[in-house]
């Protein structure tokens, strides 16, 4: 498991595999302590700038946590025709509200995240990945269990965004990548809905929960298009999801793309645009045939943990 180190030692030992590991130098450290979910780190790396760091893993870096964000959000939102009302599952740091905030449809976001001493640390931490989001009349701020918030509500939601933590054996997460959950998420989407899966590394490194995630998202959306995004804070291809009944944003023209960022998006993207839309959904050939061979379906009895067999193996 991965560690922060005593302060004098002055490393982070961030293991992004099991046969592989990054140090970062630790310049400061913010805060350190661990909540009723998870440990809990606001680190500043001489590699990453202001880190977020849940169970000694990297979440969010200040360096490239825009690339992570705004390809998590934009191509949904983007290919909703009228995305109003948004609800986001994680998120701690803020972030994903920022960007979805940032579309000028939308009315009102829901943010359903278990841990509020995590949000309140990143609010008071971390406010230049959050850039006040959270104090945003817009936003409605749910402490609790994901699956408790989707099985009680009546709400639906044009847009559904999953930014949850890895699943970490114990964790608060590990139940929140199952084909039973994902069945929560499918009843809570408006009739037009999408929605995007936050789904785990989609490199060389191991793809294997990638496409086990896809498989089951496959169960129960018949619209499943997998992207990836380099994420260099992460040393590999990330991988997202985005399901629906109906829409598929991975169609979307690169000058489609660009004319609606033009319209809706009251800020201008860094990393994300219509090129690197299109480039995104365009999955290597290697990795379609690595994930073609894994017929792994995620569910409650049989869950999935980063660093451990794919369920059924």
């Amino acid at each position: 498991m991965n560690q922060v180190e005593p302060t004098q030692h002055k490393w982070l030992h961030d293991h992004i595999s099991p046969d592989m590991m990054q140090l970062h130098s630790i310049r400061k450290v913010l805060f350190s302590g661990q909540t009723p979910f998870q440990a809990v780190d606001i680190l500043e790396l001489g590699s990453l700038g202001l880190c977020l760091v849940l169970d000694g893993k990297i979440q969010s870096s200040e360096r490239d946590e825009f690339i992570y964000h705004e390809s998590l959000v934009h191509p949904v939102m983007l290919a909703h025709p009228d995305p109003r009302r948004i609800l986001v599952i994680g998120g701690g740091e803020g972030a994903t509200l920022r960007e979805v905030l940032a579309h000028r449809t939308v009315e009102r976001v829901t943010m359903v995240d278990i841990d509020e001493e995590v949000v309140n640390i990143c609010h008071r931490f971390l406010p230049s990945f959050h850039q006040g989001s959270f104090d945003d009349a817009r936003v409605e701020l749910c402490f609790a269990d994901a699956r408790e918030f989707l099985c009680r509500g009546d709400d639906k939601f044009d847009v559904i965004i999953v930014d949850l933590a890895d699943p970490v054996e114990g964790g608060p997460a590990c139940l929140l990548y199952t084909r039973e959950f994902y069945r929560l998420v499918r009843n809570s989407l408006a009739d037009g809905g999408i929605a995007v899966v936050q789904s785990e590394p989609a490199g060389w490194l191991h793809g294997q929960n990638f496409a086990a995630i896809n498989n089951t998202l496959k169960v129960v959306f018949p619209l499943v298009s997998p992207y990836q995004v380099h994420i260099p804070s992460f040393v590999d291809l990330w991988g997202f999801t985005s399901v629906s009944l109906n829409i598929d944003p991975a169609v979307l023209s690169p000058g489609e793309i660009n004319r609606r960022i033009s319209d809706r998006l009251t800020k201008q993207t860094r990393s994300y645009d219509g090129v690197s839309h299109c480039a995104m959904f365009s999955l290597p050939k290697h990795l379609r045939e690595e994930m073609a061979k894994i017929k792994a379906v995620i569910s409650d009895s049989d869950p999935v943990f980063i660093y451990r067999d794919l369920p059924g193996s």
